[in-house]
């Protein structure tokens, strides 16, 4: 006998009119996360999505779960507070590359070295979409916009270098419309305790589109996709011609045919120290050329929220529950004792 999904996508879907550009990558975004959720057997109610300021931002309107829409860059703060009042619950961060990486970008990388238990999806269309095409903090230098007539002189976030240098417990990248992929990663980030960060480079059709025509074209993206695989030899191209090799000076593409299969870098996403999954991140400053996606980074390492819950337990079994309502009502003074 077949056992029925106890939801479908549509169950995460709301009445509110879906409202981004048409043939936006953010509309695959959404069914992706909408069936992964689908098939999970967890309460809609036990998913928060939290949201910043931005195109990506609409998210909450459109997922049939608790969420809030708030303030520019600030969704990881909230987000952290969310997560640490109700451990219980399943929280999601929706930013952009401008809400997260600009304004927000303290709020992230503390969120993300606290190892906060977070799912942190990062929308990375390397353009300010929301306010008509502005150059954004992952826009390449050189890059012509409104407020970049000239060129960007400005260098350029890599996203996944950031949250791996922050030591995030996840970190992965995928691409918009691949959405086996990106159910893979959401699952993966899901299921690892602590910060995750998926970075999704997402197609903005209006104010920068194809900018990862290198990924996803079908002439060029088989020898540019270097899928990062577990326990495996790092192999791409469209005949597995190419591989990588990682050692202290960093990491280099190599011929396979001229260093040998055996010679090549096996990617650990388990490793503890994440030196190796930064060097894989610094392969690519940019969706130009040869690109990891995947998964660089996958430790279990303790949640920001278990470490909090440790410690009021222990100061509970020491000096008994307290009582808050006695606490506000006593003097302006308070005397804590080490």
């Amino acid at each position: 006998m077949t056992e029925t999904a106890r939801y479908q996508r549509a169950d995460f879907q709301t009445d509110q009119e879906v409202r981004w550009c048409p043939g936006c990558g953010d509309y695959t975004i959404l069914a992706s996360v909408q069936s992964y959720l689908a098939s999970l057997d967890i309460d809609r109610e036990k998913h928060v999505f939290i949201s910043g300021i931005g195109c990506s931002s609409r998210f909450p309107y459109y997922m049939n779960t608790y969420g809030m829409h708030t303030v520019h860059g600030r969704a990881p703060a909230i987000a952290t507070g969310v997560a640490t009042a109700n451990p219980d619950l399943t929280v999601w961060v929706i930013t952009g590359d401008g809400d997260g990486l600009s304004i927000g970008g303290n709020h992230l990388i503390h969120a993300l070295r606290r190892n906060v238990n977070l799912n942190i999806i990062l929308f990375n269309n390397q353009i300010y979409g929301l306010t008509k095409g502005q150059y954004s903090p992952t826009s390449e230098i050189g890059k012509t916009t409104k407020t970049s007539p000239m060129g960007s002189l400005d260098r350029p976030f890599n996203p996944v270098s950031l949250a791996l240098g922050a030591e995030a417990s996840f970190v992965a990248r995928t691409l918009d419309m691949d959405r086996n992929h990106t159910i893979e990663m959401l699952g993966a980030m899901h299921e690892n305790q602590g910060a995750g960060l998926l970075e999704i480079y997402q197609n903005c059709n209006v104010f920068n589109d194809k900018a990862f025509i290198d990924l996803t074209g079908k002439a060029t993206r088989d020898q540019n996709r270097i899928w990062l695989e577990h326990g495996e030899p790092i192999v791409f191209g469209k005949d597995g011609e190419y591989g990588v090799q990682v050692d202290a000076a960093g990491a280099r593409i190599v011929e396979v045919a001229v260093v040998g299969r055996e010679n090549l870098h096996v990617h650990n996403a388990h490793a503890p120290n994440p030196a190796a999954a930064f060097a894989l991140s610094r392969i690519a400053q940019g969706p130009y050329g040869p690109t990891p996606l995947g998964v660089f980074r996958s430790v279990q390492d303790q949640s920001y929220g278990h470490a909090i819950e440790r410690q009021i337990a222990a100061a509970q079994e020491k000096r008994g529950a307290g009582d808050l309502a006695t606490l506000l009502r006593s003097r302006g003074t308070w005397t804590v004792d080490a």
